[in-house]
């Protein structure tokens, strides 16, 4: 049987068609799975969201899954297609919350700045993406539950703490060498830089109704005992 001019042209419209590609140059499949990829990304971060609520409110080990997914408005079913289990779901808590932090104070550390102007950057980081978010809640968790359950204070050290602490020494010798310090006692203890932000989020989840903390004007003072007054030119 043969087919006229418009029964051919129409089949081979139909075949353009099914040919053609969506803008951008993706298939149709992987265009049409983008929103599910971004619903996936929205639940899985309302998860971790919950799940810091939970953690603050109950404890790590009086937390249960039950309450995190109800927080987050899913199935409990819905949390293990995301984490294999309690321990997980922390400790990607961690990394989703602490991670971001982290990375910027590295970039940070990575300038050539003098030691003092490093240090106040870096007070503005913790003071503006810690401290005055429910970020501290995390370190608040760490303090509270890594002595019974040290495999999350393990954790958090690696990922977070311990990448903080080598960067501070990275400068903290640029600085020796340069003669900004007079001595390596810093560079052995770069804790007592940091040591007022954990007074702060300490005295904050205590005190602070009672007697309201400046942490920037605290950590202020202490750059001044560690590096002296005079600012950098």
């Amino acid at each position: 049987m043969r087919m006229n001019g418009t029964e051919r042209g129409g089949k081979t419209e139909t075949r353009r068609l099914k040919m053609r590609r969506p803008a951008g140059g993706g298939s149709l499949a992987s265009a049409s799975s983008r929103p599910r990829t971004l619903k996936s990304v929205a639940r899985r971060n309302a998860i971790l969201d919950a799940a810091l609520d939970e953690f603050s409110a109950r404890g790590f080990a009086a937390a249960r899954l039950d309450d995190v997914a109800k927080r987050a408005g899913v199935a409990k079913g819905t949390i293990y297609l995301h984490f294999a289990d309690k321990e997980s779901l922390f400790q990607e808590l961690i990394r989703f919350k602490m991670g971001p932090v982290v990375g910027t104070l590295e970039s940070v550390f990575a300038a050539d700045l003098p030691l003092r102007t490093m240090a106040e950057q870096a007070l503005e980081i913790f003071v503006r993406e810690v401290y005055s978010t429910q970020r501290k809640q995390v370190l608040r968790l760490i303090i509270s539950e890594g002595p019974r359950f040290p495999v999350l204070a393990e954790f958090y050290y690696r990922e977070v703490l311990s990448r903080i602490l080598g960067g501070v020494r990275a400068i903290l010798r640029r600085a020796r060498e340069r003669g900004e310090i007079d001595d390596d006692a810093l560079i052995r203890f770069p804790q007592l830089i940091g040591a007022p932000g954990i007074i702060a989020i300490v005295w904050s989840g205590l005190f602070d109704r009672f007697e309201p903390l400046d942490v920037r004007a605290m950590m202020q003072a202490q750059f001044n005992f560690l590096f002296g007054t005079r600012r950098p030119q």
